[in-house]
Parts: structure tokens; sequence; C-alpha cells
């Protein structure tokens, strides 16, 4: 195999603030692997949760490590590719480079989307939630409003966890909440609080929600402190979803009597392979199943929409907050972000059509 990677710099509409701090931009990798002509494309982005960071920079060191080593292999030998990485310890956003564009070169070279290679069904594709991020409650109506005249919004997820403490989270929800009726739009709300929130404060909090009807509240716990999930279950009233808190299918088991869903990220699973694991490993044990994302372009988003007939919940919006995304792939149709009907990823580069 011949890979290639280069950086390129995306840059956020709107910047987007959680719980442990502000994004406004970033530098992510596109990586690309080609043999027999065909050549399949990955995309890499840094991301952080507590004391674990993928920076780009790490990535940029690492891709050199592994390409050498790898090279050797042909893009029909993902299993053995992928123990490789494991074993080199390759960090997760690498490996998710590398998995997704295999997967690419495979759906390419067989001249099939992925989605239609698996036999799922394109029209099972749920709505995608899109998110306000932590402002003031004019700055989250405003944002609100904006997402609401971008498109057919149905469901809207908002970042809670505000540094100025839970009475500036009630004041902000209950802004976007007032935008979404002045725009007579019913719209479904989800609460993400980033692990902002205290135990105390989520078992408050989870309480409050419910009355407002609230569909579900994700991560309201750090990541490492999993052993308070099981207090806040028996206290809340709404269904709960982990993120940070669950990286790949082995984190599932332990986490399964304490929640009611998990947040699969590509660049947290490590790719494709592994998050096509945690979607059956989560339904094994009877648990909801949302995709999610970073500061990903189109071409990371649209990778995961290839396994979107199998998620309950969808929260792929990062590409539709870009200002600058060199990539197209994923089409918006009535609130529903969707993969197309091109071979692979179906992804195409605003400078090339490889």
């Amino acid at each position: 195999m011949q890979i290639n990677f280069q950086t390129f710099t995306v840059n956020k509409r709107f910047p987007l603030t959680i719980s442990r701090g502000t994004t406004a931009q970033t530098t992510n990798i596109w990586l690309q692997i080609a043999q027999e002509g065909i050549v399949g494309w990955g995309e890499a982005s840094p991301f952080g949760v507590g004391n674990h960071r993928q920076s780009t920079e790490q990535i940029q060191e690492t891709l050199p490590q592994i390409i050498p080593i790898i090279q050797k292999f042909s893009p029909w030998q993902r299993q053995e590719i992928e123990a490789v990485l494991e074993r080199m310890q390759v960090p997760s956003a690498v490996k998710a480079a590398v998995d997704m564009a295999l997967h690419d070169w495979l759906g390419k070279r067989v001249d099939l989307p992925l989605w239609q290679l698996w036999g799922l069904d394109k029209n099972a594709i749920v709505p995608t939630s899109v998110t306000i991020g932590i402002n003031s409650p004019a700055g989250a109506k405003s944002r609100t409003q904006d997402w609401l005249e971008f498109m057919d919004v149905q469901l809207l997820k908002v970042k809670l966890g505000s540094t100025a403490g839970i009475e500036a989270d009630q004041k902000m929800l209950l802004a976007v909440k007032e935008a979404a009726a002045e725009a007579a739009a019913g719209k479904d709300v989800f609460v993400d609080a980033n692990g902002g929130w205290s135990l105390d404060d989520a078992i408050y909090m989870c309480g409050w929600l419910a009355n407002l009807g609230i569909k579900y509240v994700e991560q309201p716990l750090a990541r490492g402190e999993e052993a308070n999930l099981a207090q806040l279950k028996k206290h809340s009233p709404l269904p709960i979803f982990v993120d940070e808190s669950c990286f790949t299918s082995a984190d599932i088991p332990q986490l399964a009597n304490h929640v009611d869903g998990i947040n699969i990220k590509l660049m947290k699973s490590g790719g494709i392979t592994e998050a096509m694991r945690m979607v059956h490993t989560a339904k094994a044990h009877n648990l909801q199943v949302m995709f999610g994302c970073y500061s990903d372009s189109s071409l990371a988003n649209t990778a995961a929409l290839q396994l979107a007939p199998l998620a309950d919940y969808l929260d792929l919006d990062s590409h539709l907050n870009l200002i600058d995304d060199p990539f197209s792939g994923a089409v918006v149709e009535n609130g529903r972000v969707l993969p197309n009907n091109l071979p692979g990823l179906g992804v195409k580069h605003s400078a090339s059509v490889a």
C-alpha cells in the first residue's frame, strides 16, 4: 500500500463551548491509502477527555512511525493491520483514520457504498440532533434560532455543565426552549453535561429536566466517576447516556447496569471496525446507541453515517458548523443527515474527486 497524509484546518461558524472549554478551530489529518489505482480516505481529528488528550501533533508524530510497518500489508488485511496497531498502542484517532481509509478502499474496490455492502437500510436513519453550546441565555437563544433557520431541525442537544453552576444551566436551557417555542418548533431536547456536574447536582438536575420534558441526559458525571452512576440511575427519572466514560466495547459490560445508552465516536473507538463491535455489544446489553462526533469534517461524519441505520440517536452535526469544510459527502434531508449512494464512504474533496 502507498500511504500519505496531510493536515487541514477547519474553522467553526460558531465556536462551541462545553464544560471543558471552547473550540473555534482544529487542525485535522487527511489520510490516503492507495493500491490498485484506488485511494481510500480517512480522517483523524484531535480530542481531549480529562487527562486523556490526543493532539494534532501527537497524531502527526505517530503516523510516520506506523506507515513503514503497515504499508507492507494489503487493504484486504484489516484484521492483521488492526492487530499491529493495537500492539503498538497507537492513539485511537490514528487507528480511526487507518480503519476508515481501509473501509473506503474496500467500498470503492467493490463499487458499493458501505451501508449497502453491509445490507443496511438507509431509510432507517433517524434525524440528527444539532448542538447548542454553553452560552448566556441570550446567546443560546440566538444560536437556537440560527440552527432553526439553517435546516429543518428535529432534535436539539444542549450543552450544560457550566462553570457558573446549575442555575446558569437552567437559565440557558429555558432560553433554548423559549426560542424553539417562538419558532413554533416543538422540538425534542436532549442535554449533555460533558461531565460537568457533581453527583448531587446531577441528581437534582435530572429531576428538574424531567419536569421540562427533556428526553435524556448525556455524561452527567465526569470520566473517572463511573462508580457513582449506579446511585444516579437509582434517582434519575431520565435515561442516562455515557460518552467520555465509554471508548470501546470493552468499557460497555461494566457500565451496562448503570446507564441506558452509549455515545460512539470514531475517534474514541478507533474506527468503523470497533464502532460496529460497540453497537453489537451495547445491543446485547439492552443499551441504546448514539453516534457522535468531535470537530470532525464531512469525511469522518460521512464515515460514521455508514453505520447510522443501527443507531437510536445521531449527533453528527460538527461538519454543518464549519465554514471551510474541504470535503463533501453527507446530505441533509428533512432534519436527517444521510450518506449518499457513491462507493465507499462517498466523500469528495473540493480539489479532487479521487
